[in-house]
């Protein structure tokens, strides 16, 4: 009976009149039994390691498993919300009552994170939770009874429901577990994509383990990064230590998806297609169901709000009873509760972006293979690269814009809805300073938008105009235009910079309106609230306080979600005119009656035909110009099968327009082309694999070593071969860098004597080569048994192969001429027509050899790395890019505030720490103000209470737009500096520096790396700053106004440090920091890839490689999408161990606030309002402590972007002298 007092002081008897009392049926029969069934699911989920239940449940059974937990949780949480109302319409609530229905929620919802986790059978259908099921609900039959006789009928009605919800899981259960065969299992995992070494047992077993789940505590607490970081504390992480990516990331299967959806919608929308429906489509369901998870979980973040209410209005009332402590232990549950939503919710939305994120990307190249150079060339290169560098995380983002579109909203109608039952309507008066601030804050939305696209078209030519300088930099280098192309990348870079400016200093505005919003809405609503004639109390203020810190990040978070939206539909647009883009026709091998036959009397003879082309005319236009400028009229050939066909004529007259209009790389204006057979193909320029030497000729073929040694002989690369490092195992860099263009020339041409095809196109190969290799080429290649049964188009002008042909074709100025055969040929005088001269001499053989040797010794002296050899022998020439170690060093800092500017910087600093200074002393003023208004003195008048309040709003105001506009200067000129010194030493750059650093990874330091610095870091930096200010004011503000806060400074710091420390290496952080430098590194290769495949998509068409090269893409994005998805489960990590400690904060300083609140204790913790202060203080410790550690991490991580441009900036050239004497001789040539 004494217990039942203690714990039930309002009914302390376990019967009454009606039956069981409320609180016991609450408290035991309820609360007792639901806390019983959760350790039981836990209990089992922790000593049960299984396998994911895969298809032992049925489909059916599966749906209902899921649906009848998520109706009762949905009840549960209805009942939850009833009483939120009641205590906000100042209604009595039991604390028995809100326990119980607190618990009936958590129930559904562990059981519907363990079916989440896959334990459906293993726990779900355990024997023991069978039995205790149907035991659980005669506990709540009492319950039941009471409800009953109280002939309430909706409550009666609720009431039953929700038994009969319970009563149906239960069945449905037990009726599983009967119908259902169990299965063995081992170990309980995620489904991975693990290594095809992991499948074969042969890989390590750290790999694997590192994607086991083992319960469902790991899954919510992310423990899967654990191994990840214990190796980031002992040494530099690599690929093979990340976390594999669940199957459902695979980059392959994701392409896939969106790809099927993106024809759909264009099959159902031709002229219009959206790639966002697209999105949609693809991922709308798994998209939509997170609104859910958000809905519940910014419903909880005023959970905050209104239990501190509850806790100062006890505290002020003087109560002894035990509710205060209740609310104060609540208060700590709701943030830990809320620290779990918030993490998972960011877990699941952070999977999806990168599903996204590897769609998109995957879609763009697979467009790139699929379309045709004259399509393409509406778009410059640099405007493809940045749809892949920029467009595609924009539209990313999308995927945070969109659920905040509604839940901002939401969040701020909830919280001025607890503003009105706290001070009526005088929180008016800081609603119409919100209004007034929509239409300037519209207009400020449309010019950054139009500054946006702008800055969008520059950047896309800045890129472009980079593109072209680092591809033809030999030429700019021997001519000396460095300097005179870099002021016109200069003049391109100051046009993006003045949009990039109007961007920044309008954000600037928008930063000044969104944080000053709060401080004017607290003044205006108290000072109409006062002059109402209302007093102030402890209560009202700190809850409001409160509400005011709940609406800081959704007013500030609103326009940057607009602007979000913004930039998403830019993109989107951008993207969609790329993706519809008509691709190349497939079908060429299929003939089409109507004009084939016209071109030909009879069947056989097109069945003999290799090609033919029936009044063909085509372009290089795009489909979408008007203007129509034909490179080739009407055609009419027939080629047939097993000729060397010669295509001859003067510079332009449209040989290689011939070749392409075959390949279909052409825009077909009339006509038809008929290709009989598959092509090989090799431009007048070839288009060399970064690879090995063996990799460019099999070009994803298999390894025949008869044929192969073949092709090395027939086009003379045998001798070239066995005299390189490695052989055909040297690696060859990008564009084929450290061959010779005869070199080049003759491997792109093995690569198509290789595949075997059924028919050649042939660009002018020989012009490439010396006489006497071109000689054999001609009759061991060309003319030889690898070549002498196909089809073989060749453009030149060189004699012998003109005499050796069985078919000439003459061109001239887009027209054929003449078609013969090449004895009736007459060679035209106004051509330039080459002969090769057969080398009879062995000596003068030999002396081209000596110089050969001679050449070869100069340039291996010439530079180390441009030495061909293998990358085991030196990782110099390798694709792999370099990466630094450990921390982010201070003088990466300090280079970056130096760009800024100090002065801007120390300004910068200042105004922060000032700006919050007049935050925390407006607070401290209004808790003085309740308390001296609440004592016996006279008070001041309200006049002057108003008056300092406003002279802090005035000068909180002030001090934010100056820190608002320092920052936006200080980035804008770091922004400028940075890009100015690193063009300047690209520009000055030796020769070899591009020759061992590929396109695509320069490329990426000066799109994405810069774009960093240019708008994510100062935003991050700018995050930061706000975070720490705020995270001080509040320390010391606690420190100050609870004493009892300090006895935690040194407890909490150790714990900080156990999490960020272990074996005295950086664990988070040092992780963190090192899976960014990974992300950096992992996307250069895919930039790589995409710049190459940009030059050599003809050739890969012709081929018919573009799944082979689809895949490679997607590999390089499987190693990006790995280490994106390590740094999210890293910093999540980090982000909920954090949380957690700050709610222990948050209960801490509300126990300790109850206990000082009792007469008899000898501890006194302040007045009311210093009480109210401290609590309404602690509150948001939770999120800024977070957000602080958050935004710290990723500026480190942002910085490494600074780090790996200084890399380029800080490098020295040495400019080596081996050669001191050079003889050259002329040899006499008598002709």
């Amino acid at each position: 009976m004494e217990l039942m007092k203690l714990i039930c002081p309002d009914s302390p008897y376990v019967w009454n009149s009606d039956g069981v009392s409320e609180c016991f049926s609450n408290l035991v029969l309820g609360f007792g039994a639901n806390i019983l069934t959760i350790v039981l699911v836990a209990a089992i989920g922790a000593g049960k390691r299984s396998v994911k239940d895969g298809n032992r449940v049925s489909v059916l059974a599966k749906v209902f498993l899921h649906l009848i937990p998520a109706l009762g949780a949905s009840m549960a949480l209805c009942d939850m919300v009833v009483l939120i109302i009641k205590m906000l319409d100042s209604s009595q609530v039991q604390y028995h009552e809100w326990l119980f229905r607190f618990s009936q929620f958590s129930v559904w919802a562990t059981i519907l994170l363990v079916l989440k986790c896959g334990y459906c059978y293993v726990v779900c259908c355990n024997p023991i939770l069978c039995v205790w099921w149907m035991l659980k609900f005669l506990l709540l039959v009492p319950h039941l009874q009471r409800d009953f006789t109280s002939l309430q009928v909706l409550l009666c009605l609720k009431e039953g429901f929700t038994a009969l919800v319970d009563i149906s899981f239960g069945v449905l259960i037990i009726i599983t577990r009967s119908t259902t065969r169990p299965q063995s299992s081992s170990c309980m995992e995620e489904e991975l994509l693990l290594p095809r070494k992991m499948d074969t047992g042969q890989g390590s077993s750290r790999g694997v383990s590192k994607g086991i789940i083992c319960n469902c505590w790991d899954l919510i607490a992310f423990k899967s990064i654990k191994p990840v970081l214990e190796c980031g504390v002992k040494r530099q992480l690599d690929y093979e230590d990340l976390l594999e990516l669940p199957t459902d990331m695979d980059p392959s299967s994701c392409h896939t998806l969106l790809s099927t959806c993106w024809k759909a919608q264009q099959r159902n929308e031709y002229s219009h297609p959206s790639l966002i429906k697209t999105i949609c489509r693809a991922y709308g369901w798994q998209y939509f169901r997170l609104g859910l998870l958000k809905v519940l979980n910014d419903c909880l973040s005023f959970a905050g709000p209104v239990l501190l209410n509850k806790l100062i209005r006890f505290l002020q009332q003087g109560s002894r009873d035990y509710g205060g402590y209740i609310l104060a232990l609540s208060l700590g549950l709701s943030s830990v509760l809320k620290s779990f939503l918030d993490t998972q919710y960011t877990f699941h939305l952070s999977k999806l972006k990168l599903k996204l994120r590897s769609s998109i990307m995957s879609l763009i190249y697979g467009k790139c293979l699929s379309v045709s150079l004259a399509e393409r060339s509406k778009f410059s290169e640099g405007e493809i690269q940045t749809f892949m560098s920029v467009d595609a995380d924009r539209i990313v983002n999308l995927c945070n814009s969109f659920h905040d579109m509604w839940s901002l909203p939401l969040q701020i109608g909830i919280a001025l809805y607890l503003l009105y039952t706290q001070v009526k309507f005088a929180f008016l008066s800081g609603i119409a300073i919100t209004i007034l601030l929509i239409p300037v804050n519209k207009w400020i939305a449309n010019v950054i938008a139009k500054a946006t696209k702008s800055m969008m078209e520059q950047k896309d030519e800045r890129i472009r105009m980079t593109a072209e300088i680092l591809t033809h930099i030999r030429t700019l280098k021997m001519y000396g235009w460095e300097l005179l192309f870099g002021s016109w990348l200069m003049h391109t870079r100051s046009e993006e910079v003045k949009y990039l400016s109007t961007r920044k200093y309008l954000d600037s505005w928008c930063v000044f309106f969104w944080a000053t919003t709060p401080t004017l809405f607290s003044l205006f609503t108290f000072g109409l609230y006062t002059l109402m004639g209302h007093q102030l109390d402890a209560a009202t203020v700190f809850t409001c306080v409160a509400l005011f810190n709940n609406l800081i990040s959704p007013l500030n978070s609103f326009p940057w979600v607009i602007n979000g939206l913004i930039d998403a539909a830019i993109s989107s647009r951008r993207l969609c005119k790329y993706l519809s883009c008509f691709e190349q026709e497939t079908n060429m091998e299929q003939p089409n009656n109507c004009s084939v036959f016209s071109c030909s009397n009879k069947q056989n003879e097109l069945q003999d035909a290799a090609v033919v082309i029936h009044d063909a005319s085509c372009t290089w236009s795009s489909s979408d110009q008007k203007e129509i400028d034909l490179v080739v009229d009407p055609v009419n050939l027939l080629i047939p099968k097993g000729l060397l066909v010669a295509v001859v004529g003067e510079v332009g007259s449209g040989k290689s327009s011939l070749l392409n209009l075959i390949l279909g790389e052409t825009r077909l204006i009339n006509g038809s082309v008929y290709r009989n057979g598959s092509i090989a193909y090799v431009p007048q320029v070839a288009w060399i694999l970064s690879g090995t030497v063996r990799d460019n000729i099999l070009f994803g073929r298999e390894y025949d070593p008869r044929r192969y040694s073949e092709v090395l002989r027939a086009c003379s690369l045998d001798f070239d071969i066995s005299r390189m490092m490695g052989g055909d195992m040297a690696f060859v860099g990008e564009k084929g860098f450290n061959l010779s263009g005869g070199q080049r020339a003759r491997l792109a041409l093995a690569r198509a004597v290789y595949h075997d095809a059924e028919i050649y196109l042939l660009d002018d190969i020989l012009s490439a080569v010396d006489a006497h290799v071109g000689c054999s080429i001609l009759h061991n290649a060309i003319l030889g048994p690898p070549m002498n049964q196909q089809t073989r188009i060749l453009c030149t002008h060189n004699i012998q192969a003109i005499s050796a042909a069985d078919l000439v074709i003459v061109m001239d100025k887009g027209n054929v001429q003449w078609v013969g055969n090449p004895i009736d040929f007459t060679f035209p005088s106004d051509v330039a027509f080459s002969t090769i001269d057969e080398v009879s001499s062995c000596s003068e053989v030999q002396q081209q050899d000596n110089r050969s040797n001679i050449s070869s010794e100069i340039q291996q002296k010439t530079s180390e790395g441009d030495a061909i050899c293998t990358p085991d022998e030196n990782q110099g020439t390798d694709e792999s890019e370099a990466r630094k170690e450990g921390k982010v060093e201070v003088i990466v800092y300090k280079s970056y505030a130096v760009f800024a500017g100090w002065f801007i910087t120390v300004l910068t600093c200042l105004s922060a720490v000032l700006m919050q200074t007049s935050r925390n002393g407006n607070d401290m003023w209004l808790s003085y103000w309740v308390d001296t208004s609440g004592r016996n003195q006279k008070p001041y008048s309200t006049t002057f209470y108003l008056a300092i309040l406003s002279l802090f709003c005035l000068a909180n105001s002030l001090l934010t737009l100056v820190r608002a506009f320092a920052f936006a200067f200080g980035g804008l000129r770091a922004a400028v500096k940075v890009h100015d010194r690193l063009l300047e030493k690209l520009l000055s750059a030796p020769i070899s520096f591009f020759d061992l650093n590929p396109t695509g990874r320069i490329i990426n330091r000066l799109s994405s790396d810069l774009y960093t610095i240019d708008d994510s870091l100062p935003f991050i930096l700018n995050i930061l700053l706000a975070n720490f200010v705020g995270l001080l004011g509040i320390a010391v503000v606690l420190s100050y106004v609870q004493v009892m806060f300090l006895f935690l400074l040194m407890p909490f710091w150790y714990i900080y440090r156990k999490l960020q420390n272990a074996k005295l290496g950086h664990w988070n952080r040092s992780t963190s920091r090192e899976l960014r430098r990974l992300d950096s590194v992992s996307r250069s290769p895919i930039y790589a890839s995409f710049t190459e495949t940009l030059d050599g998509s003809s050739t890969i068409r012709g081929f018919k490689s573009e799944d082979l090269f689809l895949l490679k893409f997607n590999k390089h994005l499987m190693t990006y999408q790995r280490t994106s998805y390590s740094e999210v489960i890293a910093s999540l990590w980090l982000s909920l161990r954090l949380q957690l400690l700050a709610a222990f904060i948050v209960s801490f300083i509300a126990v300790m606030a109850v206990i000082g609140s009792h007469e008899y204790l000898p501890i006194n913790l302040g007045t009311p309002g210093l009480v109210g202060l401290a609590l309404s203080y602690a509150a948001p410790i939770v999120s800024l402590l977070g957000s602080f550690l958050t935004s710290f991490t990723e500026t480190e991580k942002e910085m490494v972007s600074v780090e790996r441009i200084l890399q380029v900036t800080k490098l020295r050239y040495i400019h080596k002298s081996f050669i001191t004497q050079i003889e050259i001789s002329f040899l006499l040539h008598i002709l």
